[in-house]
C-alpha cells in the first residue's frame, strides 16, 4: 500500500516535485507526426502557432526498421524548435516492446526540458504507470530537469478499460487518457475493422408496423464507443485529469470524423487526435465551445449574480447548477481566446 503522504513527493532524489493539480491547457487537437520523415520534420516549426499539441510518434505507424531513426529525428526536431505556447508530446513505444526503455533513456536526458507529456500506449493497469513514473523521476534527476514530465495513457485493451479508474489515480503525473479504438477492438474481439466511428451493422430498428409486416422500418446507426468514452470521462473527471477521443481512421470521411469528435466533446472529452491536416481544423472547431453557447453562458452568469437561488431567463429556469456549467464553459472559452485570435473575436473577449 502506497502511503498517501508520499504520493506527491519526488520518486527519485533530486527529481522535481510532481504537480498536485494538472492545469487545463487547450489541447483540442493532438497532431501526430513521424519524426523520421524529413518532409514532416520540415513542417514542424510552421505548425507551432496553429496546433495546441504536436506529438512526435515513435510507436504504431513507425516501421520496426525506422524506430531508431524516428527517435533520433525527435531529438533533432526538439533541439531545433521553439514550441512557444504549443505543447510538445511524445508517444513512446509500448512497454512490452524492445524499444520502450531506450526511448526514455535517449530522449529525456537529451530534450526532456522540451517535453510536456509522454504518451504511454496499451496501459493495462496502474503498474504500467508506476514503472514509467519511477523511471521518469530517475531520468529527470539525472538530467537536472526543473519540472515533472506528465504521463498520458492510451486506453486500448479490455484490461485497461477494466482498470481505468486505478490508472487515472496511479500517479500525480497523470495528465489524461485517450481512447485507442483499433487496438481496443482487437483486444475485445469486436467484429469491426474500422478505426473509430460507428458501424452500419450496430443499429437499432423501429418496431414493425402491425398493419403491414413488410413496411419499411426506420433504423439508426449506433456508436460502438459510447460506453467506453463515458466510463473514461468519468474516471478522468473524478481524478482531476482529462479525457480525449483518439484517432478517426477514415481520412476521407470528414463528416463522420466531425460527428464522432462532437459526440466526444459533448460527453466531456477536451480534444482528439488528428492524423491528417484536414482533421486539424475539424478538431479546432468541434472542441472549441460554440460562440452562441459562450454568449448564453455569459448571460446566465450575469443574471445569476452571486450564483445562488434561481432565475427565469428567456423562459428557461437557471439555478446554481446552471451557473456552474456556464462558468466551466466561459473559463475554457477564455483559455482558447488567449491562444486563438479568431475565437477571441467570436467569443467577444
Amino acid at each position: 500500500m502506497r502511503n498517501p503522504r508520499n504520493f506527491a513527493k519526488p520518486m527519485a532524489i533530486g527529481a522535481p516535485t510532481p504537480p498536485i493539480d494538472i492545469p487545463m491547457r487547450p489541447s483540442r487537437m493532438i497532431h501526430f507526426f513521424d519524426p523520421s520523415n524529413p518532409r514532416m520534420a520540415e513542417k514542424v516549426p510552421q505548425l507551432t502557432d496553429k496546433l495546441d499539441v504536436l506529438l512526435a510518434n515513435l510507436e504504431d505507424a513507425i516501421r520496426a526498421d525506422r524506430k531508431i531513426e524516428a527517435r533520433e529525428g525527435l531529438v533533432a526536431i526538439a533541439q531545433a524548435t521553439d514550441f512557444g505556447d504549443s505543447q510538445f508530446w511524445v508517444r513512446m513505444n509500448s512497454l512490452d516492446s524492445p524499444w520502450a526503455l531506450d526511448d526514455l533513456l535517449r530522449i529525456i536526458p537529451a530534450v526532456g526540458a522540451k517535453i510536456d507529456v509522454i504518451m504511454v500506449p496499451k496501459v493495462e493497469g496502474p503498474w504500467d504507470i508506476h514503472y514509467v513514473d519511477q523511471l521518469l523521476a530517475q531520468l529527470e534527476a539525472k538530467a537536472g530537469l526543473e519540472r515533472s514530465i506528465l504521463i498520458h495513457a492510451i486506453l486500448e485493451t479490455a484490461q485497461g478499460v477494466a482498470n481505468v479508474e486505478e490508472i487515472c489515480m496511479a500517479s500525480p503525473r497523470m495528465q489524461g487518457i485517450s481512447l485507442g479504438p483499433a487496438d481496443l477492438a482487437a483486444s475485445r474481439r469486436m467484429k469491426t475493422t474500422r478505426i473509430g466511428g460507428g458501424h452500419p451493422a450496430y443499429l437499432v430498428r423501429s418496431d414493425p408496423d402491425p398493419e403491414d409486416e413488410n413496411a419499411p422500418r426506420t433504423i439508426a446507426q449506433q456508436d460502438l464507443w459510447h460506453y467506453t468514452i463515458a466510463r473514461m470521462v468519468d474516471a478522468c473527471s473524478a481524478s482531476g485529469i482529462y479525457a480525449y477521443y483518439g484517432p478517426f481512421g477514415d481520412i476521407g470521411d470528414s463528416q463522420g470524423c466531425e460527428d464522432q469528435f462532437r459526440n466526444a466533446f459533448l460527453m466531456g472529452c477536451v480534444g482528439a487526435w488528428s492524423l491528417h491536416p484536414k482533421q486539424i481544423e475539424i478538431a479546432r472547431r468541434v472542441f472549441s465551445p460554440p460562440p452562441e453557447e459562450v454568449s448564453w453562458a455569459k448571460k446566465v452568469i450575469e443574471a445569476m449574480g452571486d450564483g445562488t437561488g434561481a432565475v427565469m431567463l428567456d423562459g428557461k429556469m437557471q439555478d446554481d447548477a446552471s451557473v456552474k456549467q456556464c462558468k466551466v464553459m466561459v473559463a475554457y472559452a477564455k483559455m482558447i481566446a488567449e491562444r486563438d485570435p479568431e475565437f477571441a473575436k467570436l467569443y467577444d473577449f
